[in-house]
């Protein structure tokens, strides 16, 4: 059989770990390939080598059969190879059009022609339902369109071999569904897609085959519809997974966090992006914030943690007014916080692991003595975290943040939350980007961390994750919470009308 793509027992060493250690690949024409392992398995490097961006120690890449070597991404987009990476490569405060064209632009006479390339790109927009705005600002747009700017990306360079890197870490379950759909659309029409997760329901709904590796070797290539998702995971980890959360009953004990009458819009805005929030959470409980993207989550967590000024009404930790209070105040008071953003909120990117470890409380008496930091044990408390939490990089506690997987920049900012003990932890999407094993330990601490009489408000898109690990579920539509719900008395499909506005009644649990 000819592949369009055959990457053939690559080899990639980075200093103190072997990223991929003699994997083979090999893509057909039309097909969904999904590309399956845990946080730091080897996955974007395996990626990174096809499109260019690194080349292998070892090993060779074919195309239709023909041997080829790729040197960077311009020789990937000469062979119709286009990738849509996990972070994002768009110029923020360029318009979608101009990011679409950039390095392929039109000139005449010395100047910037835009018009064909905006047909091109309206006719493809509505030839794959991408729905994009060619003039607004990237930075204004959300991140699931900005996703479909890095698809019509490659579909102007009219790239056949598409590489999808995490491609919903980022996004909403609606975004998700609608991805999902465009990708087997791609696939229709003949572009060959690999797509790499470590979501297995994604991969049952999408992929034709699927190929799993693990700590940086090939496992397996199967057939996904001859699998079940509990194979796939025990192929990917290399143990049996619990894919039911357990946890005992809630007890609640006292009141830790009070938020009363908050309202919030920005200036000059009439609509209130908050509308009169009441809540509590108490102890021995996890409260999920439960809602569609958009619907004023960010903005609640943000002026809780500090991170939002302007607003008014009431926030209480342990029976004192933190309303004014600095960030660094609430934390000292006890709050801690897993942010949604984990580049621009939770890490220092260019520092090394034991120094994002130690972020929040660097001036404590334990990290520095007369001024300076006690390297030796800074160093060493990290050494425990990373263990503990498996936090996967190649040199320790001096790897760089940035050189990490997304998954384990993730642990790295969990195991410093959890780690710092405070009653309140508060956790946006703490999973995203998370593999199955991941997901499983985070859930476990979770749980751990609710059952040492501490209190845990989660936001999560992720409707398994609502229903499977909350005590209680609040819902939030347009900026007010519309639901206050027992996840042991409400189903998917009934929580999923509250999310839409469909329903309302704030004390349906009782």
């Amino acid at each position: 059989m000819e592949y369009v793509i055959e990457m053939l027992n690559i080899t990639k060493e980075f200093p103190g770990i072997k990223a991929n250690d003699n994997i083979t690949l090999q893509l057909k024409k039309g097909e969904i390939h999904a590309l399956l392992g845990e946080n730091g398995a080897g996955k974007s490097t395996l990626m990174s080598i096809l499109f260019g961006l690194y080349q292998p120690d070892s090993g060779c890449i074919k195309i239709k059969g023909q041997l080829v070597k790729i040197n960077n991404p311009n020789d990937a987009n000469r062979f119709k190879i286009g990738m849509v990476h996990q972070h994002f490569k768009l110029v923020e405060t360029f318009s979608v059009l101009d990011n679409i064209i950039l390095g392929t632009e039109e000139c005449k006479n010395g100047f910037l022609v835009k018009e064909n390339a905006r047909k091109q790109i309206m006719i493809l927009s509505k030839q794959y339902n991408l729905n994009i705005d060619p003039d607004a600002i990237v930075k204004d747009i959300t991140v699931g369109m900005q996703q479909r700017v890095e698809i019509l990306k490659m579909l102007f360079r009219d790239n056949e071999i598409l590489i999808f890197d995490e491609p919903t870490a980022m996004l909403t379950p609606q975004e998700i569904d609608e991805l999902l759909k465009i990708m087997k659309s791609l696939a229709r029409e003949g572009k060959s897609i690999i797509f790499i997760t470590h979501k297995l329901n994604e991969i049952k709904m999408a992929a034709d085959r699927c190929t799993i590796i693990r700590k940086g070797k090939y496992i397996d290539t199967v057939n996904v519809q001859n699998v079940s998702k509990e194979q796939l995971s025990r192929k990917m980890v290399g143990r049996d997974v619990n894919l039911v959360v357990e946890k005992e009953i809630c007890e609640p004990g006292e009141i830790v966090l009070k938020v009363e009458n908050l309202n919030y819009s920005k200036r000059g805005v009439s609509k209130k992006i908050l509308s009169n929030i009441n809540f509590e959470v108490k102890q021995n409980e996890i409260v999920c914030l439960a809602g569609i993207e958009g619907n004023g989550q960010s903005e609640l967590i943000y002026a809780i943690t500090g991170m939002l000024n302007g607003y008014r009404g009431k926030i209480t930790l342990n029976n004192k007014d933190i309303t004014n209070s600095s960030i660094r105040q609430r934390n000292l008071e006890g709050i801690a916080h897993i942010p949604e953003d984990r580049h621009k909120y939770g890490l220092v990117l260019d520092y090394n692991l034991a120094e994002n470890m130690i972020l929040k409380n660097y001036f404590t008496r334990d990290n520095q003595k007369w001024g300076f930091l006690r390297f030796d044990y800074i160093y060493k408390q990290a050494q425990i975290l990373i263990k503990n939490y498996d936090v996967r990089s190649g040199q320790g506690v001096y790897s760089k943040v940035h050189e990490l997987s997304g998954g384990n920049q993730q642990k790295a900012i969990i195991a410093r939350e959890i780690n710092s003990n405070c009653d309140l932890l508060i956790a946006v999407q703490p999973t995203r980007g998370l593999d199955i094993g991941a997901i499983e330990f985070i859930h476990e601490q979770l749980i751990q961390y609710r059952n040492n009489r501490h209190a845990v408000l989660l936001v999560s898109l992720e409707l398994d994750e609502v229903m499977s690990i909350s005590d209680r579920i609040l819902v939030m539509h347009e900026g007010q919470i519309v639901g206050n719900l027992d996840p042991k008395k409400v189903n998917a499909e009934e929580l999923g009308l509250y999310m839409s506005g469909s329903k309302r009644g704030v004390n349906d649990e009782k």
